[in-house]
């Protein structure tokens, strides 16, 4: 089941894509509903709306090894804070005076259930599904010592363009980033170093996370610069494909 949210004649709802018309699918609705409208009828949106959201860095192997680091014992976590949400077809808005922008694609994982202290052998019944996302960095602003600023900044998460809820087995998508059509990022999920139950354990033995709130799995090799009027398209098999044009944000 893809799980969107999209904005129609001036209201948001929430719904079930089936073909290319979406369906009505209210918050614990059991089934879908009547027909709002066909896919290009409408916009999507980010399809959740994530009170907390937290990231994974430095867990592909393959990345690590290109930078000669080591792999880490346990996972790496950090915040993106819920201000930088954005959805699919949207801008990334690129601050004036940012010397360098960076993309990430990523898998996410959207919770469905409370999750609190849960094992790793349990961590499906707490997943809704999963989308793509765009780990938008200011490679720049780490320097701060601290990535609030930098991962943070309005636009530098989107999202989407669906959840997909059948996915059984995250361990082996394909995640494939390009910029201007020209492939950069390419690698399956097979080569994380923590895979989703692993992380989904780490995170909430301290951090409780609640329905539509968003795990961020960690970017594959690859990881390089955006300008202003680049495209960047996230894909994920099984899921789809989230786009987004760069522009230079107004001081």
């Amino acid at each position: 089941m893809r799980i969107v949210r999209y904005a129609l004649d001036g209201r948001v709802g929430r719904g079930v894509l089936q073909g290319d018309q979406v369906h009505e699918f209210p918050w614990g609705a059991a089934e879908p509903g009547a027909v709002v409208a066909r896919l290009p009828e409408l916009k999507l949106l980010a399809p959740c709306e994530p009170a907390t959201i937290v990231c994974a860095g430095s867990n592909y192997s393959g990345h690590l090894v290109a930078q000669g680091r080591a792999l880490p014992q346990h996972p790496s976590l950090f915040l993106k804070a819920p201000n930088a949400i954005t959805g699919p077809d949207t801008q990334i808005r690129r601050p004036v005076e940012l010397r360098r922008l960076e993309y990430e694609g990523e898998l996410a994982v959207v919770i469905g259930r409370t999750a609190r202290q849960i094992p790793a052998t349990r961590a499906a019944d707490f997943i809704l599904g999963y989308t793509c996302a765009n780990d938008v960095t200011a490679h720049d602003w780490r320097a701060d010592g601290q990535w609030a600023r930098a991962k943070s900044a309005d636009t530098f998460c989107p999202l989407g363009p669906w959840i997909e809820t059948d996915i059984d087995d995250p361990s082996d998508l394909r995640i494939t980033t390009s910029v201007e059509g020209r492939v950069v990022q390419s690698e399956s999920t097979s080569d994380m170093i923590f895979g989703v139950p692993e992380l989904l354990a780490y995170v909430t033995r301290w951090i409780t996370l609640r329905p539509g709130d968003l795990l961020l799995t960690g970017s594959p090799a690859g990881v390089g610069a955006l300008v202003p009027g680049d495209t960047a398209e996230v894909e994920i098999s099984e899921i789809g494909t989230l786009r987004n044009t760069v522009t230079e944000s107004i001081p």
